[in-house]
């Protein structure tokens, strides 16, 4: 109890609100900006923090980070524009609720929800670190491919339309991921002489150009179609039908906190992995499966409250093992060691005051997402009463600075204009772009572990099985491809009988 105290000493200083207040502002910022991510966010408060103590230091970069997290789903909801990665997954229905005039009941649900997930994470956090973390240990590359498989195998079957379509656009994203040097002999792949493409197609380039850049053109194209109806006091009513939707799927919200929090723990997976195979699993278990894509709220809900729960699921292997969970925990655990703090399981006991002041600080700026992110979405109504002729040059100038600023070159800015041009034709002939970027995402990872596996098990495919967690997952993702063409088969069958 005397270590709470302290804890809360710590955190409710003035100058430490002040910094979670302004960290708060700025993740809003940053991820409601397509291209600019919440990795993006806490890097660029990294030299800040250099000038804080430890408390307000951790505080800027957790509150920034749920933020960001969230803001993404402004823009995905209101322009089809997804802020940050994990919003992609349930950008279509988002989009679709704004096309049908839901958009306060859209986005009130990812608020709302991205605040219960966070939360749920939170209390995960304080309560099962340990356990949590030595389950994520023992993944190795076995494990981790059928994650990753389990992954793609959900952009497939959660994608509106024909699960053609969906695996042709899961299919030009692993295209994409094979672009640099072969794992693991070093060979350049489709690089066409290029030096640039060595380092392969760079993720938030092509995620620009294939959803926002597309959007762009779109507009053009179409100039003198309407825009979606965006309602004048946009902000006033988001939590008008959120208690509803809080009765209405309890077990969706739970379900999600809880699956986003496991899978945050993973290292290496976190958000966006979580929000996908959340949307998924909402998909497969809902008694309204026909209504996903078309603007229903069951995957916001799920979805959302997974992606802010995978935020905190991410810090446990962080804390207790000084394992970074995704690249925003990598970030953090160089800042504890710039600080003097050593990540691990000492760290409980020679600064437990700092770890309850970090579990403090996350309940806190997930409380605070509420009323912030109710003037951010307000804020968002103002802008988008700009007209079309005048805002989308001003996101195409966001675009183009999103996309130098990854390694500050202009190549960046030509992949973001080629993945633009191509997600403006997937869209007109109803491919969705969704899976494309799941599979840019996930496809160096199921390259490096499908390889590393291979070469720890000599070339024999059975040892992908030969290990209890990788055994289940495996059979789990089979049963997955393999129980939809059952029953399609014994219908058939019943049909010709």
């Amino acid at each position: 109890m005397p270590v709470i105290i302290e804890a809360l000493g710590l955190v409710f200083q003035p100058y430490v609100l002040i910094v979670i207040i302004a960290s708060a502002a700025f993740g809003m910022f940053v991820g409601s900006i397509p291209g600019l991510t919440a990795t993006m966010a806490t890097a660029l408060l990294v030299p800040i923090t250099f000038f804080m103590d430890p408390v307000p230091a951790i505080a800027a970069i957790v509150t920034a980070t749920g933020m960001a997290i969230f803001a993404g789903d402004i823009p995905g909801a209101l322009l089809r524009m997804p802020g940050t990665p994990a919003s992609a997954a349930y950008v279509e229905d988002a989009y679709a609720m704004t096309r049908k005039g839901r958009s306060q009941e859209a986005l009130g649900a990812a608020l709302v929800f991205s605040s219960i997930g966070g939360i749920f994470g939170t209390i995960v956090l304080m309560t099962a670190s340990p356990i949590l973390a030595e389950v994520a240990l023992k993944f190795s590359s076995f494990e981790y491919f059928w994650l990753v498989v389990l992954g793609l195998s959900c952009a497939i079957f959660v994608s509106p339309g024909a699960v053609s379509k969906g695996l042709i656009a899961l299919l030009i994203g692993l295209f994409a991921a094979t672009v640099g040097i072969d794992n693991p002999a070093g060979q350049p792949r489709y690089t066409f002489g290029n030096v640039e493409l060595l380092a392969g197609v760079q993720f938030i380039p092509a995620m620009i150009g294939l959803f926002a850049v597309s959007e762009v053109l779109r507009a053009v194209v179409n100039r003198d179609s309407p825009r979606p109806p965006i309602p004048e006091n946009l902000g006033g009513g988001i939590f008008r039908d959120q208690w509803r939707n809080l009765r209405r799927y309890p077990v969706q919200v739970l379900r999600g906190s809880a699956l986003g929090t496991a899978i945050g723990a993973l290292p290496g997976a976190g958000a966006d992995i979580a929000a996908w195979i959340s949307y998924a699993v909402s998909k497969r278990f809902s008694r309204e499966k026909e209504k996903f894509g078309t603007g229903h709220v069951e995957g916001l809900v799920e979805a959302g409250a997974s992606n802010n729960a995978a935020v905190s699921g991410a810090w446990i292997p962080a804390l207790v093992f000084g394992i970074p969970g995704d690249s925003i925990t990598a970030i953090v655990i160089g800042v504890l060691y710039i600080k003097g703090i050593n990540p691990g399981p000492t760290v409980f006991i020679n600064d437990p005051q700092l770890i309850y002041a970090v579990f403090i600080v996350f309940l806190l700026a997930n409380v605070i997402m509420l009323p912030l992110g109710w003037i951010a979405i307000k804020a968002a109504g103002t802008v988008l009463s700009v007209p079309s002729k005048v805002l989308m040059p001003i996101i195409l100038l966001f675009c183009i600075v999103g996309s130098f600023a990854i390694n500050n070159t202009p190549f960046g800015v030509v992949l973001m204009l080629i993945f633009g041009v191509l997600g403006f034709l997937m869209d007109e002939n109803d491919i969705p772009i969704a899976p494309a970027i799941l599979g840019l995402v996930l496809g160096p990872m199921l390259e490096q572990n499908f390889i590393t596996s291979m070469i720890k098990a000599d070339g024999s495919f059975l040892a992908f099985f030969e290990r209890p967690i990788a055994a289940g997952l495996g059979l789990f993702t089979i049963a997955i491809w393999c129980i939809p063409l059952i029953i399609w088969a014994i219908g058939r069958a019943r049909r010709t009988v």
